[in-house]
């Protein structure tokens, strides 16, 4: 006889599951149990919610659902960032947690929260096993809902007899691959019409562009067409190589150097973009440019986003078909090439200034340099996530990554140890803001028990930067938003990991490549003053839209 939970990691180890992250509690018992004698390994962490960003992190970077377990209560409620991390960000996650037995009740309502009703605001999906015979079909449900466009997380709630209910074995079900709908040729080649009609097109690729399965199709069409094309914070990386089309990265939503192509063009080819994301440009009724919609789903129309035309299903399938009407018929815009090279020269300036404290220009300089084309930055939320979204130049697909969705604060670490336990042989470094690393810093233990190779770099200014910046911009007092820290090389020691301080800038780059050589995890803590560089934003774009909103 085998119990619920053995049907529960046997329907797991069919969807190819292979790491679950977590921290199980007396419900999970049967679980963990299951998990002992299965192929999957059991990833300890000291909190849920590190553990639900993890696994979101697997499915934004796999295309596969990550899955993260807990108990339930206080476990399941501190899923609750992780889940929301997941939802708006569209990456696949399953997450698991435990409840006491429906059929009795001898504890009465202790530690009993509906997790269920709270999860329904926050994920795809949310249910409850109430039979151990069910558990393959809604396994195996739970990750065609995970993985569908749009990818989110979903919930299951398995309550502790469930899980230890003795039942004959009742088959998995198999996988098939997950098919998606293609356009119509009617939008494909009203889309083609606009394309080849238009003076000045340009390429916006936004999240939903940005899907692992989606590098080379988007990567081709970009070299066949010879469109010019920039991206969302979430879009960035899509494409592989240094291409000479690209514009940059809306890092604002107007007035970013980036929009001086978009008041040039005439027409916008809109790849992917979600509105959870802050919109990149602001769609003006009249005077501005047309948008074409690209996406697996039809636009949410917004105040600031209503498209002119939509071509709707599988983004892959679409940009090709599109190659294949375009391939050879359109010209690049000199003066829209011109313009990107005054684009990138703005951007890159103050990128070698000695300053110290460095600026974040100089911070983004060092890390590009040390990080190989394949290496991956994980970026916690901060003031800084402006000038990487602009600054860092990415080459290979999936390389920076960043949350301009739900824009949590703690999730830069998590994000990192994932991409490190996926790609060990690749360079990844997690760069966090002192207010964001604190926020699950617990993690450096589970890092260092996992043998990872890792680096952690975080931004000190002792306060929370992006706000107070926020605060001076809308001229209110300087109050509220500082803190003292740790000294945060004894603290990485203290877990056993390494530390390095920068106290001068010339120090950042070797200190950060000397970090990489040694292995293991290596905390640097980098002073930063954001109060020179952020007024200068501040009076440039002022200068050139006394009405722009900065937040």
């Amino acid at each position: 006889m085998k119990k619920g939970s053995d049907l529960l990691v046997a329907a797991l180890e069919n969807e190819g599951v292979d790491r679950i992250f977590g921290v199980p509690g007396e419900e999970n018992l049967d679980v963990v149990e299951s998990l002992r004698k299965s192929s999957i390994q059991l990833v300890l962490t000291r909190h849920e919610q590190a553990a639900a960003f993890m696994a979101a992190t697997h499915g934004r970077l796999t295309g596969k659902p990550g899955v993260c377990i807990a108990t339930l209560g206080p476990g399941a409620l501190n899923f609750s960032t992780g889940a929301a991390y997941a939802h708006l960000g569209a990456m696949p996650m399953i997450l698991i947690t435990g409840q006491k037995a429906i059929m009795t009740a001898k504890q009465a309502r202790f530690q009993i929260v509906d997790v269920v009703a709270s999860m329904k605001p926050l994920t795809k999906m949310t249910r409850q096993i109430v039979s151990a015979a069910s558990i393959p079909s809604m396994v195996r449900d739970a990750f065609r809902v995970a993985m569908e466009e749009r990818p989110g997380p979903v919930h299951l709630e398995l309550p502790e007899d469930i899980a230890g209910e003795e039942i004959e074995d009742v088959p998995v079900i198999p996988v098939h691959p997950l098919e998606r709908p293609v356009a119509q040729v009617t939008a494909l080649d009203r889309a083609a019409d606009m394309i080849l009609s238009a003076k000045r097109p340009l390429v916006m690729i936004g999240a939903a562009g940005n899907r692992p399965r989606l590098v080379e199709a988007l990567s081709a069409f970009v070299r066949r067409t010879r469109l010019p094309f920039f991206n969302t914070q979430m879009g960035k990386g899509a494409v592989t190589g240094g291409s000479n089309l690209y514009m940059g990265t809306a890092a604002l939503s107007e007035r970013d150097y980036v929009h001086e192509a978009v008041d040039r063009a005439d027409l916008i080819i809109s790849i992917g973009h979600d509105t959870i994301e802050k919109p990149p440009f602001l769609m003006k009724s009249q005077g501005g440019p047309k948008v074409i919609h690209i996406g697996y789903q039809s636009a949410s129309v917004e105040q600031v986003y209503h498209p002119d035309a939509e071509v709707i299903g599988d983004i892959g399938a679409t940009v090709t078909a599109l190659a294949e009407r375009l391939g050879g018929k359109l010209d690049p815009d000199v003066a829209m090439l011109d313009l990107r090279q005054t684009i990138l020269t703005r951007i890159n300036d103050r990128a070698e200034e000695d300053r110290f404290p460095p600026t974040p220009q100089r911070i983004v300089h060092d890390v590009r340099a040390v990080m190989p084309e394949d290496g991956i930055v994980c970026l916690d939320n901060g003031m800084y996530k402006i000038w990487f979204a602009r600054n860092y130049r990415t080459h290979v697909a999936n390389t920076l990554l960043l949350d301009n969705a739900l824009a949590t604060m703690g999730a830069g670490l998590p994000s990192a140890m994932m991409a490190a336990m996926l790609y060990p042989e690749r360079r990844v470094m997690a760069v966090c803001g002192d207010g964001g690393f604190m926020m699950n810093s617990q993690e450096m233990e589970t890092a260092i028990r996992l043998g990872l190779n890792l680096i952690v770099v975080i931004l000190n200014d002792n306060a929370y930067g992006m706000i107070r910046w926020k605060q001076a911009v809308d001229k209110f007092p300087d109050f509220g938003l500082t803190f003292g820290n740790p000294d945060f090389v004894r603290y990485a020691e203290a877990y056993g990991a390494k530390g390095s301080r920068v106290t001068k800038v010339e120090e950042l780059l070797p200190t950060l490549e000397a970090a990489f050589a040694g292995g293991g995890v290596h905390l640097v803590d980098v002073p930063i003053d954001y109060s020179e560089n952020t007024r200068v934003l501040v009076e440039e774009l002022r200068n050139r839209s006394p009405d722009v909103e900065l937040a």
